[in-house]
C-alpha cells in the first residue's frame, strides 16, 4: 500500500498519530522540491511526485475513517450503496419531520433534536466498535474482519449523513428566524 510505504510504516489500521506526524515531517523534508533545485529534471519530477504522495498519505492516514476506507479500497472492498435495514423506519420518520420543519412546523424541532442525539450516540458507538475491529485486524489480518469494518463504516457514513442533514435544517431554521 503506497501511502504506508511512502511513510515507512506497516499497513495497520490503528496508528500512533504522533509517530505518523513525525514520519510525515521527516519524509517531507527529505523530498521537499527545494532540495532538488539543482537536480536533474527526472529527480525534480520524482521529488514533486513524492511530495504529492506524502501529502495525500498524511491526509488519508491521519483520520481513522479515511485510513480504514483506504485499506478497504486497496483490498477491493468498496462502500455499499444501500441503507442499513435496521435504520429504515427511523430514517423515514426523520425525513418526515425534516419535511415538516421545512414546511414551517416548528413543533418537530424537539423531535429532530432528540433524533440527532440518538444518531450522534450511534455514531460514537460505531467509532468505539471500529477501534476494536482495527485492533483485531492489526493482530490477525483477515478478510472477514475487513468485511465487518466495511459494514460498520457504511452504517457510520449513513448515520453521519443523517446528523449532517438534521444539523443543516436546524441551522437553516435558526438563520432564517434571525432575518
Amino acid at each position: 500500500m503506497r501511502y504506508y510505504e511512502a511513510l515507512g510504516m506497516e499497513p495497520k489500521l490503528a496508528l500512533d498519530s504522533e509517530d505518523l506526524k513525525q514520519r510525515f515531517y521527516k519524509a517531507s523534508r527529505q523530498w521537499h522540491p527545494d532540495r532538488f533545485g539543482r537536480a536533474s529534471p527526472d529527480e525534480q519530477h520524482k521529488a514533486l511526485e513524492m511530495t504529492a504522495v506524502l501529502n495525500d498519505a498524511f491526509r488519508t492516514l491521519k483520520d481513522p475513517i479515511s485510513r480504514a476506507e483506504y485499506v478497504l479500497e486497496k483490498n477491493g472492498l468498496g462502500p455499499s450503496k444501500s441503507a442499513p435495514a435496521e435504520l429504515l423506519e427511523e430514517v423515514f420518520e426523520l425525513n418526515m419531520a425534516l419535511d415538516e420543519l421545512r414546511g414551517g412546523d416548528e413543533s418537530v424541532r424537539g423531535q429532530l433534536t432528540e433524533a440527532r442525539g440518538r444518531f450522534v450516540a450511534m455514531r460514537d458507538e460505531i467509532d468505539t466498535g471500529l477501534a476494536a475491529m482495527f485492533a483485531c485486524y492489526d493482530n490477525a489480518p483477515a478478510r472477514a474482519v475487513l468485511g465487518e469494518i466495511r459494514a460498520a463504516l457504511d452504517r457510520r457514513r449513513y448515520v453521519s449523513n443523517l446528523v449532517r442533514d438534521v444539523d443543516k435544517e436546524l441551522a437553516k431554521e435558526i438563520t432564517q428566524g434571525i432575518r
